[in-house]
């Protein structure tokens, strides 16, 4: 067996083979190779890149799921149901992968990609495996890292590592006690692993809201990549950055107006409740695409902003910010350099949401960073293009503005005591990540994307979205592709279902009458090229069907200018209230936030006047299968209004 594997180790994945049969005894033998292996000095400096899976296991049922233990120290062996893998972890942390072949009578032992498999008294050699190996065009794009010979570690993993590899008698929360009482029905998903490193604000992981150790490490290590002055870990998402960059600058009462292209419901109804008054936001319709745009112009730039400052200043007021949504959820960016300027001209911070821009500024053919453009505080969702753990952000804060101080009590109040280090460390990984070859991360997923890119737009009945449609905005995210399908007569949630149902393709947003796709490091060119042959073959079907001119809709470019706010707004969210049929509602006052989701862009909000206008497009998008959210009736059958 030991020759076996011996002759297969110059391969990518080396391979141990064994009898499908009694799985259970099979398990053990493959331990016992391990522990052999290692005390043998093979599984030294075992580097390890992206897994290659064997076959699928579906036929295990439920008696055979096992969770094994040796006498070697920190070393078990995870085997969980429908699984591709168990994982084997040693005391060094190396990974082997299990795959259950039982269809096809072997049992295949894997091991990621490393960079050498020789003893250890040659460690500092490479393989003849590893110079020869050759990497396909067509892999994915997530990061091969390698430790370093002295295994170094971005701050926070390396913190939670040695913390979790502690032979500890926990006495402490979570409850699953570092995985030994982990639910069974969520390890035969993900592994005991994740709950192994699941851990509390313990002495050696420091503390979020008073950092002196590892995560204030990581996050001056996360400043210094991004250009800010400092950077807050958040583990409540961007929401919670917004509520805290809005409660550091804005005092109850104060005037604080928002210019944003879009405004999602996290900024209003902290405004709400909070007191803060704001100048309100027009919507409007471009290619099917809902948008927020300033009152003051029809579209939202450097003069509109210029306007609204004079205009409260000629009321004896000074808005305490200036609220800025950049990129939109559909890439596309404002002139942040020049309104920064503008702004600091009166001592006005801005803040920018840049949740869908956390890759801005990492290439030079994106657009650049709020941080580069003068923005005071930026929040950013870390999980979106770049590859932290779902609802991990970060706030960065730059120049003199804004109180830091007040920052950091406001983080304190709003973020929970109990955060997650998972979310944290993968807030260092992706800092890490990104950090390793900050401008050419991006090259093959912009590669990618010219390409899927520049063929749609020869597709007859697809429209993209490109700054053509948007000329008085200086860029858009070359990562983020809105296609419109309005010339096919068919809505974003008829092709979204055809894309989903026919050819497993998966969008990130859908609209009336188009569907944005985001490309990121994990995207490959199997799946572009998948995306590319369904609107083919969506456009051969449907671009000369008899029904398609019937079809086929007005695209609305004139504002929901109508707009008529007769409560503020936290006067509304407060009053007594009471619910009416939608036709008894037109012309009331609307008493609830109401928006279809995605992307959350309110459509009537709390004190405002429900106009014809409104109530129409809110039908008509639910009718094409918008998710209508914030109304207490999902239906629209009928309507909260304020009791006034």
């Amino acid at each position: 067996m030991f020759q076996t594997f011996r002759v297969l180790a110059s391969a990518v994945s080396p391979v141990v083979l064994l009898p499908a049969s009694a799985e259970y005894f099979h398990i053990f033998g493959a331990l016992m190779i391990i522990i052999f292996l290692r005390k043998s000095g093979l599984l030294e400096d075992v580097q390890y890149d992206t897994i290659h899976t064997a076959h699928h296991a579906k036929s295990l049922d439920q008696k055979k799921n096992v969770l094994l233990h040796s006498s070697e120290p920190n070393f078990s062996v995870g085997f969980c149901q429908e699984m591709d893998f168990c994982i084997f972890e040693t005391k060094n942390k190396y990974l082997l992968h299990l795959s259950a072949g039982f269809d096809s009578g072997l049992l295949l032992l894997l091991a990621k990609e490393r960079s050498t498999l020789e003893p250890k008294k040659k460690r500092d050699g490479k393989s003849r495996g590893e110079k020869n190996r050759s990497v396909t065009e067509d892999k994915s794009l997530i990061s091969r890292s390698r430790i370093s010979q002295q295994n170094i570690l971005p701050p926070l993993i390396g913190a939670l590592k040695a913390s979790a590899e502690k032979n500890a008698a926990s006495f402490h929360f979570p409850g699953h006690n570092r995985g030994r009482a982990a639910p069974s029905s969520l390890t035969q998903l993900i592994g005991v692993r994740p709950f192994i490193h699941d851990l509390p604000e313990l002495p050696e992981l420091d503390n979020l809201f008073s950092p002196e150790g590892p995560i204030l490490d990581a996050q001056m290590q996360a400043a210094k990549l991004f250009g800010s002055s400092e950077t807050w870990f958040l583990v409540g998402g961007t929401t919670c950055g917004i509520q805290a960059a809005i409660m550091a600058t804005c005092s109850p009462g104060e005037q604080s107006f928002s210019l944003a292209i879009h405004i999602y419901q996290p900024y209003l109804l902290w405004s709400y409740l909070e007191q803060y008054q704001s100048t309100y936001c027009l919507r409007m319709i471009v290619n099917g695409i809902l948008l927020a745009v300033s009152l003051h112009h029809r579209y939202h730039s450097f003069l509109s902003v210029g306007k609204a400052i004079k205009e409260l200043q000629m009321d004896g007021k000074k808005p305490a910010a200036v609220f800025i949504t950049s990129p939109t959820y559909h890439g596309i960016c404002s002139d942040l350099s020049d309104i920064s300027q503008l702004c600091h001209a009166y001592g006005i911070p801005v803040i920018v949401d840049e949740a869908h821009g956390a890759h801005l500024g990492f290439h030079p053919q994106m657009p650049h960073s709020a941080l580069k453009q003068g923005a005071d505080l930026v929040v950013q969702s870390t999980h979106k293009v770049l590859c932290s753990l779902t609802q991990s952000s970060m706030l960065h804060m730059s120049g003199s503005i804004v109180d830091r101080e007040r920052i950091c009590r406001c983080l304190q109040t709003l973020q929970s005591t109990s955060p997650s280090y998972l979310l944290l460390a993968s807030l260092d990984a992706a800092r890490a990540q990104l950090g390793e070859n900050p401008g050419t991360v991006f090259n093959k997923a912009l590669e990618l994307a010219s390409e899927a890119t520049t063929i749609i737009k020869t597709i007859p009945g697809i429209s993209v979205l490109d700054l053509s449609s948007f000329n008085e905005f200086p860029a858009i995210d070359p990562l983020r592709l809105t296609l419109g399908f309005w010339s096919l007569g068919l809505s974003g949630y008829e092709a979204d279902d055809i894309l989903d149902r026919d050819h497993g393709v998966i969008s990130e947003l859908v609209g009336t009458q188009s569907i944005t796709f985001a490309i990121n490091l994990g995207t490959c060119r199997e799946h572009t090229q998948r995306l590319v042959s369904g609107l083919k073959k969506l456009s051969m079907s449907f671009l000369h069907s008899k029904t398609t001119e019937m079809r086929v809709e007005s695209r609305e470019h004139a504002p929901f200018n109508d707009i008529c706010i007769s409560l503020n707004p936290r006067d509304a969210f407060f009053a007594n209230k009471r619910s009416v049929s939608i036709k008894e509602s037109l012309g009331k006052v609307c008493g609830e936030l109401i928006c279809p989701y995605p992307p959350g862009i309110p459509v009537i909000i709390p004190g405002e006047v429900i106009t014809e206008k409104a109530l129409n497009y809110l039908l008509d998008v639910r009718k094409k299968g918008a998710v209508i959210t914030g109304a207490s009736d999902s239906h629209l059958s009928s309507i909260v209004i304020c009791d006034v």
